[in-house]
């Protein structure tokens, strides 16, 4: 008889629930965050589960690698998609996991996606990446904005790169000011320099895959781009369709309709942040680099706002890099954005 296991992970603990074919409770425990606590608890029913789920939103890497060492079949839930009862009117940590347990015995528990170890540590690195390049940007807007407020003049981002203490002490006399402005100039420069030697490790070890040196093909795609796209995409041949993966990528509106009216939204949120950001940033700079993907960009601004619009090339770029991962090839701009 086959047996069912879910562990609801949290920061410090996590609660683990064993249900039989009956969802009877064969053992429900409350344990410590350490692998051999968990791996001695479900030791007993080694042979007969038939999974594991592990519901978790952030410190899931440990846990999962630890029980797929020791031979276990391990789900990842999909939090945010796991259905509960509406009209629930108690529930806990130990509820929670039997629903898991439960969902994944009748087969309808919504998997995430448990990216493959030996890839993980580049593809958080450039998720370190993005947060950097993120507080450098809000960095280099508030010096935009205090220069701006106290001289009467713009700051442009040129301008800014080649700003020394000199031009600062002509522009703004007041210490007070100038020691802020200073101080984030400095926070600035350190970030672009972390920035620098992520993408100079990353620019090393990138392996000339066929699926890189396809993204590479986009203009304005270089290597840390096309290794952010890869690397958040994983596996793309789990993406049924071309459409999935737009939606993965955010590149699709969320609303409900009921009889040809809008009802509301749906989860806007669900989908890959990181490829959202990566999307955006390479149809900014195709921009720069296609005639034709610019002329197709301006016909769309004379129709919409130049905000959709931009959205409308990421949508574009994020279908070709469908076909790109999955097949290999060129990009051909003509068949993208004829």
């Amino acid at each position: 008889m086959s047996v069912y296991a879910a562990i609801d992970l949290h920061s410090n603990n996590s609660v683990l629930a064993v249900l039989d074919e009956t969802d009877r409770v064969l053992r429900q425990r409350r344990l410590p965050n350490e692998l051999p606590a968990i791996l001695r608890e479900l030791e007993p029913f080694h042979e007969e589960l038939a999974g594991v789920v592990v519901e978790s939103t952030y410190n899931w890497y440990w846990l999962v690698d630890g029980l797929m060492a020791h031979g276990y079949r391990v789900h990842l839930a999909h939090t945010s998609a796991v259905p509960q009862y509406a009209g629930l009117k108690h529930g806990d940590d130990e509820s929670d996991a039997r629903h898991l347990a439960h969902l994944l015995r009748l087969g309808i528990l919504p998997e995430g996606y448990i990216y493959p170890r030996a890839q993980r540590s580049v593809r958080d690195l450039l998720r370190r990446r993005f947060g950097l390049v993120r507080t450098a940007t809000r960095l280099l807007l508030s010096v935009q904005s205090s220069w701006a407020r106290h001289t009467g003049k713009s700051l442009s981002a040129n301008a800014f790169r080649q700003l020394d203490d000199l031009s600062i002490e002509a522009a703004l006399p007041d210490p007070i000011v100038r020691l802020s402005v200073l101080t984030q100039i400095k926070v600035w420069q350190g970030i672009q320099e972390q920035v620098r030697q992520m993408e100079k490790w990353v620019s090393e070890s990138a392996a000339c895959r066929r699926e890189l040196i396809a993204l590479r093909s986009i203009p304005g795609v270089g290597v840390t781009l096309s290794t952010t796209i890869a690397l958040e995409t994983g596996d793309v041949t789990r993406f049924a369709a071309v459409g999935d993966y737009a939606s993965y990528c955010r590149m699709v509106k969320s609303e409900r309709l009921s009889n040809g009216k809008r009802k509301g939204a749906g989860n806007r949120k669900s989908g890959n942040k990181y490829l959202a950001w990566a999307y955006i940033e390479a149809a900014t700079f195709t921009l720069r680099f296609s005639p034709e993907i610019k002329r197709w960009y301006t016909r769309k601004c004379g129709k919409r706002h130049k905000v959709s619009a931009l959205k409308a090339v990421a949508h574009k770029l994020a279908r070709v890099c469908f076909y790109l991962l999955r097949d290999g090839g060129q990009f051909d701009v003509r068949r993208a954005f004829g």
